[in-house]
């Protein structure tokens, strides 16, 4: 049986360690901030090239806990995509402030660089490029304009990390870079759990003591704060997981290549730029009569996914929150037909075989 995404493939593979590692943690009870923690957090930061690497407790707490750690206050604008998961705009409004939406590429569904700098006004702090489907936005382009105008940069990598754009890793490719360890994200736990990454000494600081309720020493508390550690358990399944992280990342590069020769001609798909690369934390493609196709998939044993169907301008608890700026219009035309096809660093020849065949026939190629 296809699966979307190969989870249990992938514990097979690691069960040893992921268990051993588990069982490490079960015998010296320490849950909450456990040596785990700061071995995964070495080893993160080590990674990707930042200084500080600041394991919290979900992709979501991560941009949050950013924000706060650079003061954001109502009102304050924050610039960012319509098109991406409701957690990039939701840690904005929480805070009171302003998301402002402009509209994406129409190959790659990233951010469009070029139309930021006309949606900067005197209350933009921050802009908040996401990578979507496992593929950086134009970083240089947009670190270019944070630095004309004194911006902050946080790249929201929940679905890159592993990904590289011009031979640095994602999360380390601006002052701030957020990540998610949801199961179904290329490098994913067992539960909720996510990471922040920075060279700044001082943010660093902010971030750490933000996660665990603005304390800088127990019973002392100098900012206000959150409840926003990673727990212990969810960062040994982690680093077990590091162990192979270098193949399956090399296998997604392999897999999304075949997919791109295999698909060319036939069906759009999301385009890669040369100068970087996508860790396909969803491989996805354009399709017309998007419900249909999906239903043909599905009765052929091929499960499909949509992300995402609605853009966060067009959410109803965001109207009248927001500000975009000009027309989005390619956003809301993706959302009508993009579509995910199964993607995972397991998944076999064969069922890559049966994958492009249902869909082809679904699609009548």
């Amino acid at each position: 049986m296809i699966q979307f995404i190969d989870l249990k493939a992938q514990y097979q593979a690691l069960k040893s360690s992921i268990d051993a590692r588990i069982h490490e943690v079960l015998e010296h009870g320490q849950y909450i901030m456990g040596p785990e923690v700061v071995e995964l957090e070495g080893k993160l930061a080590a990674y990707t090239g930042a200084k500080h690497c600041i394991t919290v407790a979900s992709g979501t707490e991560a941009l949050l806990i950013s924000l706060m750690a650079l003061g954001i206050k109502p009102g304050d604008e924050i610039i960012t995509t319509p098109f991406t998961f409701i957690a990039t705009a939701e840690v904005i409004a929480i805070l009171g402030a302003v998301p402002v939406f402009v509209d994406i590429e129409p190959d790659t569904c990233n951010i469009n660089s070029s139309l930021i700098e006309a949606a900067i006004t005197p209350k933009t702090r921050v802009i908040m490029p996401v990578s979507l489907y496992g593929q950086p936005a134009d970083m240089d382009a947009i670190n270019a304009i944070a630095d004309k105008h004194g911006l902050v940069v946080i790249e929201d990598a929940a679905q890159s990390f592993g990904a590289e754009y011009k031979g640095r890793k994602s999360c380390n490719l601006s002052s701030i870079g957020c990540t998610s360890f949801f199961p179904s994200k290329p490098l994913g736990c067992y539960g909720d759990g996510g990471a922040i990454f920075t060279s700044d000494d001082n943010l660093a600081k902010a971030m750490r003591e933000i996660r665990v309720h603005g304390q800088e020493k127990r019973y002392v508390h100098t900012r206000i704060g959150v409840g926003g550690r990673m727990d212990t358990l969810q960062c040994a399944v982690v680093l077990a997981k590091l162990e192979r992280f270098d193949w399956e990342v090399e296998q997604r590069l392999k897999i999304g290549a075949c997919y791109n020769e295999l698909l060319a001609g036939k069906v759009s798909v999301v385009a890669q730029r040369p100068d970087r690369t996508s860790v396909f934390a969803q491989y996805t493609v354009f399709v017309e009569n998007r419900e249909q196709v999906q239903e043909k998939l599905k009765a052929l044993g091929v499960p499909t996914a949509v992300h995402y169907p609605v853009p966060l301008h067009l959410q109803p608890a965001y109207q009248e929150s927001c500000r975009v700026h000009g027309a989005v219009a390619v956003a809301e035309e993706k959302a009508t037909c993009v579509m995910s096809l199964p993607m995972s660093p397991d998944l076999t020849e064969t069922h890559m075989g049966e994958i492009l065949q249902a869909l082809f026939s679904a699609t009548d190629v």
